[in-house]
């Protein structure tokens, strides 16, 4: 029972947290100190809120992923653009 309850405890955090790359979660990374962002955090950040200046799930994101071949999507890009583009 203990584990169930950590378990759903564990999916109603991730189920709140920003989706790395969206406006949200950029704006909460720019307000964090950069010495608690992990590597992943600094390249995702550096990916999607400077260089492309594409916020994950927003129009221009779906455009371009839809753009790209299938096969090359990642399962990430597959559940966001189901999630932001699709439904």
């Amino acid at each position: 029972m203990k584990s169930l309850i950590l378990a759903s405890t564990a999916l109603f955090l991730v189920a709140c947290s920003a989706e790395p790359g969206t406006e949200k979660w950029c704006a909460e990374k720019e307000d964090q100190p950069k010495s608690e962002w992990s590597a992943s955090d600094a390249g995702t950040y550096a990916k999607n809120c400077v260089i492309d200046g594409m916020e994950v799930g927003s129009d221009k994101w779906c455009k371009k992923l839809s753009e790209k071949p299938k096969g090359d999507w990642t399962a990430d890009e597959a559940a966001t653009y189901a999630k932001h583009c699709v439904l």
